[in-house]
């Protein structure tokens, strides 16, 4: 029985085609969990789109795309001597410390680098004045471009060009601006070649292609005092306690922490519910999201059905809101 991922194969294939026409020179960011797909499959459709260069988020991923995808693999953490990293002339490494390029520039492969700009979002990079020396002195390195790594949410232009003003670049790897800032800055600087790296917009765009769906694996009668589950909680009132694929080994129950005051208020009255031993799950059924009996098993849930709405058949499919970035499927299906 399983968590199942489901995929309208045309309108996510347009979806990409769109995305990638739209501005050529994409960078497919192909990381983590694969936004759901796995690094692997997404790596083939890389293959697929045609495009030159996808970029990793760790050297331990470059295995699962090496023989998927031909072009160039760019790793997007930023290389230190202690890595057991590959250097071969597929590879583009980031980095952003002096003594890093210098280490990378002793090696006889010649490597392939981005070097990165350390802007407000404070990770890793160069500072202003020294990416601007640096990228003036890089030894037996070959520079491939610089790389600025922005908050979400656009409007960041001003930070771009302050950093295209303090370190000039052929070519600049960018990620987090929207197309309209892209266009913008395409037309401002003709002799730039931007390479926007795209992870989310690109392979989650079209939420509305994508569905998850988790099967019913067991259904039982239950009445108002029954204890279910690990911790024998009660049942409050008669209904059903559906067993449900899906648990925190796929990670169902997982969240990100609050960004607005929105998402902190709705944390804080969820709060609430977990501390009287109730919490709401992402799966729906008769249209609403129904509550957990109990946090989230392995690898199943147990979720409560009130009496007055029929539980669907055991093999039955039903939604789940999830966010792809954080869930592992069993199965993937795209038509």
């Amino acid at each position: 029985m399983a968590l199942s991922l489901y995929v309208d194969g045309p309108r996510w294939r347009q979806h990409l085609q769109r995305t990638l026409a739209a501005s050529p020179g994409v960078v497919p960011v192909v990381k983590g969990n694969g936004y759901g797909f796995t690094v692997a499959s997404l790596a083939r459709r890389a293959q697929w789109l045609g495009v030159d260069t996808i970029a990793v988020g760790t050297y331990r991923e470059i295995a699962d795309v090496e023989k998927r995808f031909s072009g160039s693999i760019l790793v997007l953490e930023p290389w230190r001597p202690f890595l057991d990293a590959p250097t071969n002339n597929r590879i583009i490494h980031t980095v952003g410390r002096h003594q890093d390029l210098i280490a990378l520039a002793a090696l006889k492969e010649r490597p392939r680098v981005v070097l990165e700009a350390l802007t407000s979002m404070r990770r890793h990079g160069f500072a202003a004045d020294a990416l601007a020396q640096t990228s003036r002195s890089v030894g037996t390195v070959r520079v491939e471009g610089h790389a600025m790594h922005l908050p979400v949410g656009g409007g960041h232009l001003a930070e771009v060009e302050r950093w295209m003003a303090a370190a000039p670049a052929r070519r600049w790897f960018v990620s987090h601006l929207i197309q309209s800032e892209l266009d913008g800055l395409s037309e401002r600087h003709r002799d730039v070649d931007f390479r926007p790296r795209l992870g989310t917009g690109l392979w989650l765009g079209e939420r509305g292609a994508l569905a998850a769906r988790a099967t019913v694996t067991d259904c039982h009668v239950v009445r108002r005092g029954d204890r279910v589950g690990y911790r024998q909680r009660r049942i409050s009132r008669d209904g059903h306690v559906l067993v449900v694929s899906g648990g925190t080994a796929h990670g169902i129950g997982l969240e990100a922490p609050a960004a607005s005051n929105r998402q902190r208020f709705i944390s804080l009255a969820r709060g609430g519910l977990d501390a009287t031993g109730r919490a709401l799950s992402p799966y729906e059924i008769a249209g609403k999201q129904r509550w957990f009996v109990e946090p989230p098993h392995m690898q199943v849930s147990l979720i409560f059905l009130p009496v007055s709405v029929a539980p669907p058949t055991i093999g039955d499919e039903v939604e789940v809101q999830v966010r792809f970035t954080t869930t592992t499927f069993d199965a993937i299906h795209i038509s």
